[in-house]
């Protein structure tokens, strides 16, 4: 039975170099959709790399915050 599919819209603020660590590291993929960039793959794949994308902008925020 074929895992379902599910999409997670990509906040801003997300650069492209964390969206292809994302990509690389989960099995997700980028589709462009009319409402924006959008991540598509499992549930679960999604959870993780939202946590992925939710740190890397915190390290970032703390990176200029200097």
């Amino acid at each position: 039975m074929e895992e379902e599919e599910y999409q997670m819209g990509i906040p801003n603020g997300v650069g492209e170099a964390m969206l292809a660590h994302a990509i690389d590291k989960f099995d997700v993929k980028l589709e462009q959709t009319e409402f924006g960039p959008k991540l598509i793959g499992s549930y679960e794949e999604l959870e993780k790399a939202k946590q992925f994308l939710a740190d890397a902008i915190a390290e970032r925020l703390k990176e200029l915050e200097g």
